[in-house]
């Protein structure tokens, strides 16, 4: 079985299963982690060269938690944003 980062989303929004894969081989997978619910903080006017581990730090107090950020403003990608002017932040867990 896959070992996740305590913080990672995988650790509380996803579900393993076991499947057998092309060559007959049973292997253990995880499905995408679903979206928590999340509140808004509020919005954060983007500046140049700005990046949303940054944010997170600043905000969430966890550069990991980027993905939140990314999941709140609904992008699969969180390099999505970095041409945004303006991205939601969530509130702190």
């Amino acid at each position: 079985m896959a070992v996740f980062d305590p913080k990672s989303r995988y650790v509380k929004y996803a579900k393993a299963y076991t499947t057998v894969d092309r060559r007959g081989r049973t292997v253990v997978a995880v499905r995408p982690a679903r979206a928590p619910a999340q509140a808004t903080l509020g919005v954060h006017r983007r500046k140049q060269g700005q990046r949303l581990d940054h944010l997170a730090a600043f905000y969430l107090q966890d550069a990991a938690g980027f993905w939140r950020i990314a999941e709140l403003n609904e992008v699969m990608l969180p390099e999505a944003l970095s041409e945004a002017d303006v991205i939601d932040i969530p509130t702190v867990l």
